[in-house]
């Protein structure tokens, strides 16, 4: 199995580990804003400590990148912290299953916008996968008793939508930033990550301060569950940007609808929700688009 698989996989274990302790978060009086920054005052300190460690914090690495890394590396970041938002709100309208099903928008984005900023195309085969997936996802979001495009206007469907343009950019850019950076690819990862990490924490607290007064104390009052957002935080965003490094941000992303199948594992033994035979089929779909990918694409 290639590298970049492998990665993928790691990654979809740790974000929804991460997603399942968002989800709590957002129970207990955080904002979807604090829930979201949790992930980022615990994960910088991290990083940084795992760039000291590997002697890539040398201010003569930093200063050699170029302005389009910092350009892509803060677009990736801005757009990746509202796609997080958007998944957070989208908790609270359906449940943990369905929510992490429909940011899966993305792919068939993500393609797109890598075709019109990296000029990387997919294959046929891929393609098709994602269309399955895609099938998948519908399925998720149509609503009993409405009539042909009535059935998708709802909030849990534009938040989804929303959530798969920012996270469609956000893969792209940091692919885009990552092939910037000079070495291999776990150190170029972990280059871009840092990058990424430092800009997220800084514009949040910001933001925070300035928008939601006493959340940020809030989320430090909590350190019990949102360090371990960090935690899982750090460990899953690092192998996402191995795997985008590797491979092309759309086909990592098919991939990443494995995510699916642990969601609802997780939606049904942690938070005991029910899921409907029509979730089911789309959760079925979107698990069949991954295998596809991974055997023909």
């Amino acid at each position: 199995m290639s590298q970049w698989i492998l990665f993928t996989l790691a990654a979809v274990v740790f974000q929804t580990g991460r997603f399942m302790l968002q989800k709590h978060l957002s129970g207990t009086g955080l904002s979807p804003s604090g829930a979201t920054f949790a992930r980022f005052l615990w994960s910088a300190p991290l990083v940084w400590a795992a760039l000291l460690a590997s002697g890539l914090a040398d201010p003569q690495i930093w200063s050699a990148l170029p302005p389009a890394f910092w350009a892509q590396s803060v677009l990736g970041g801005i757009t990746q912290i509202l796609a997080t938002i958007c998944v957070v709100a989208l908790f609270r309208s359906r449940n943990f299953a369905v929510g992490v099903t429909l940011k899966k928008t993305e792919v068939l984005i993500t393609a797109f916008v890598g075709v019109v900023a990296l000029g990387e195309f997919v294959s046929l085969p891929a393609l098709l996968a994602m269309l399955c997936g895609l099938v998948g996802v519908l399925l998720m979001t149509e609503v009993p008793g409405g009539k042909g495009l009535a059935r998708f206007a709802n909030r849990a469907a534009a938040l989804g939508l929303a959530s798969g343009v920012f996270f469609a950019v956000s893969g792209v850019t940091y692919r885009g930033a990552s092939l910037l950076v000079t070495g291999e690819a776990l150190t170029r990862a972990l280059v871009t990550l840092g990058a990424v990490v430092t800009s997220q924490l800084l514009l949040m607290a910001v933001w925070l301060a300035w928008r939601e007064s006493g959340e940020i104390t809030r989320v430090l009052r909590g350190w019990r569950v949102t360090s371990l957002v960090g935690l899982t935080s750090v460990f899953g965003s690092y192998c996402w940007f191995v795997a985008f490094t590797l491979q092309n941000a759309a086909y990592v992303y098919t991939i990443g609808q494995f995510e699916v199948v642990l969601s609802l594992l997780a939606s049904v033994l942690f938070f005991h929700e029910k899921v409907s035979w029509r979730e089911l089929l789309g959760i079925c779909a979107v698990t069949a688009s991954v295998l596809a990918l991974i055997l023909f694409g």
